[in-house]
């Protein structure tokens, strides 16, 4: 199983400079053990405020339980807040269909999507959207545009499912989300991503 982790670090208010340094240097090392052992996937910066300390990890584990052993190990997390949710297979997740993107140009963006049918719509017009949406996410897929896609837990308006997409900008990643068959039902909620220095894909 797959889980996204939002962690919130909050330094003590006296704590040095030195004993920072020394901690993040130990949760650097960390995370190269948990990236070999196939436990870190990735970890990315999200947009923060001033003051805020905030990292998005992606990790593997068998369960919740297995899972929280893991994040309780990482030297960090004596400052540390995790918000855990858990990632479901998706039928078009590239690597679940078998798809080998070429290589993605430009940032990377978490997308939060929900989808929500109109009521009254013919079972028929949704299974085609569905079809042509499988189609059109296994283009952009190959394209190195969308890197992966999971579901999550539905929510009171529908599905919904959240992706790791690559766009040389905003403008470009609007123009391919709205390029899917599902856009027209879709709500979004677009998060851009910055290098982190411990992602296991920089440390490769």
């Amino acid at each position: 199983m797959e889980f996204l982790v939002t962690m919130t670090t909050r330094i003590p208010e006296g704590t040095s400079a030195d004993e920072v340094n020394e901690v993040r240097a130990r949760e650097a090392a960390h995370a190269r053990e948990l990236a070999a052992r196939g436990s870190l996937l990735r970890l990315w910066r999200p947009p923060v405020r001033p003051s805020e300390w905030r990292t998005l990890g992606l990790f593997a584990a068998d369960d919740f339980e297995r899972l929280e052993p893991l994040l309780a190990s990482m030297p960090l997390r004596i400052w540390r807040t995790d918000q855990v949710c858990e990632l479901g297979c998706h039928p078009d997740d590239p690597p679940g269909a078998g798809i080998t993107p070429r290589p993605g140009k430009g940032p990377e963006f978490l997308i939060a999507m929900t989808v929500t049918v109109p009521p009254g719509t013919a079972a028929h017009v949704v299974d085609d959207a569905v079809a042509r949406q499988a189609r059109r996410a296994r283009d952009l897929a190959e394209a190195g545009h969308l890197v992966r896609l999971w579901t999550l837990p539905d929510g009171p308006d529908g599905p919904c499912m959240v992706g790791l997409w690559r766009a040389r900008d905003p403008g470009e990643l609007m123009a391919l989300l709205e390029s899917l068959p599902l856009s027209g039902w879709m709500t979004i909620e677009t998060t851009p991503l910055s290098p982190h220095p411990n992602d296991p894909i920089r440390l490769r």
